[in-house]
């Protein structure tokens, strides 16, 4: 049944979901706000999102927004509402706060028209949280807030200047915006204890896991690797997505000054791209590439041999990295330099489709990555887990079902309550 036939609760109910990230991004969290506000707009709901101007993971705005102040698109069915805000090249926890503050600021003072049945938000940002605890107390609706990252334990565990004084203040603004929600959704279970610690009864919490929001490589292998001037026989060790404090990457480059018949590509940007290239000098099998575009995507992902994962060794309930779904797509085996008691750690053991080793240790990894370019048909056995593993529990159908079933259940209480 198409979205547009699927009879039930979201038809004609007006929905405002506030994300700071949000399409044109094409990694983080953006898509899965985007594909969210699109399916519910094609299953006849009126949706509004209220989002930032396009800023990651290059922690630059988009040249195309700059001089923008506020500014209402139509993507997808959607309603785009778009607020400027500030977008810090480095992060402190000085300049994280201002970040939010100016988020806080315009969404708050210019929010969409018009009043929702319900508000969705969308949180690492502690400013999209409050905002929408806010409004949603404003317009007297359910508030539904999903969590995607602790920015409180972020701020402890990441690395982040100034990190410690941050913490209690995070942790008080997601205390703020999650203990009035009607429910409380999360992605991955090792967040239930974090989140109950702010204050949320159990009772309220649902698992939302996020779904894999990009389509299987469809390229020629060698094709890709020769485009990408990647020889045979030297083993390529590629790391995607936002380059930050918390990924603690430095691991890739000392692994590469190990080994120089290994070659290590990051590719993606980020504050700390600089920090990592001049770390980087000198070295011949060290690559820096641009984010790929959608359509080449896991053609590149799939021409690496092995695809990396990295966590600073401090970051344990704070984060899932949103790449492990396209990871797992490519059909690449995954070497994830995480603490063994997270939920990343979590995440590559059920898929079956990677191995872990000890974070921030580039022998360790260089180790594994040794492994699997020795052995490649037990690289391609493990790596061919990856689409399985999506197929049974990833797939965007499953994943937005299950936030259909969520929103269904926030409206009926809601109307459940009303009654009373």
């Amino acid at each position: 049944m198409s979205d547009v036939a699927r009879p039930g609760p979201i038809r004609g109910r007006r929905l405002l979901l506030v994300s700071t990230n949000y399409a044109p991004e094409l990694t983080g969290i953006g898509p899965y706000a985007t594909q969210l506000a699109e399916h519910w707009a094609a299953s006849g709901a009126r949706v509004r999102a209220l989002t930032g101007m396009p800023h990651y993971p290059s922690w630059r705005l988009e040249e195309s927004y700059r001089g923008v102040w506020r500014t209402v698109e139509i993507r997808g069915g959607v309603g785009v509402h778009r607020r400027r805000h500030y977008v810090p090249p480095r992060q402190t926890a000085l300049k994280r706060a201002a970040f939010e503050a100016s988020i806080l600021a315009t969404g708050l003072i210019a929010p969409p028209p018009g009043r929702p049945d319900v508000v969705i938000s969308q949180m690492p940002s502690l400013a999209g949280g409050v905002i929408g605890a806010r409004l949603a107390r404003h317009h007297r609706v359910p508030y539904l807030p999903v969590v995607q990252d602790l920015m409180g334990a972020a701020a402890a565990q990441s690395g982040i200047r100034g990190g410690g004084r941050a913490a209690a203040v995070a942790a008080a603004a997601e205390r703020y915006a999650l203990r009035g929600a009607a429910l409380v959704g999360v992605i991955h279970e090792s967040f239930v204890p974090g989140v109950r610690a702010l204050g949320v009864d159990p009772g309220r919490i649902r698992l939302v896991p996020n779904w894999t929001h990009v389509q299987g490589p469809t390229a020629d292998r060698a094709a890709t690797r020769t485009r990408l001037g990647w020889p045979e026989g030297v083993p390529v060790v590629l790391h995607s997505g936002n380059m930050g404090l918390k990924q603690g990457l430095e691991v890739l480059v000392e692994a590469a000054r190990l080994a120089p018949a290994v070659r290590v590509v990051l590719m993606g940007d980020g504050n700390q791209r600089d920090a990592l290239r001049a770390r980087a000098e000198g070295l011949a099998n060290v690559e820096f590439l641009e984010p790929a575009g959608a359509e080449e995507f896991t053609d590149v992902l799939a021409a690496a041999d092995v695809l990396a994962v990295t966590q600073r060794a401090s970051v344990l309930d704070m984060s899932v990295p949103s790449k492990l779904t396209s990871y797992f797509t490519s059909g690449r085996p995954v070497v994830a330099s995480v603490a063994d008691e997270g939920g990343t750690a979590d995440e590559v053991r059920r898929s079956g489709a990677g191995v872990l080793v000890a974070p921030e240790d580039p022998a360790a990894l260089l180790e594994a990555v040794q492994k699997f370019a020795a052995d490649p048909a037990a690289a391609d056995a493990l790596g061919a887990e990856g689409p399985r593993y999506v197929a049974r529990h990833l797939s965007q159908e499953a994943g937005l079902a299950r936030f259909d079933d969520l929103l269904a259940e926030v409206l009926r209480d809601g109307q459940d309550s009303g009654r009373r």
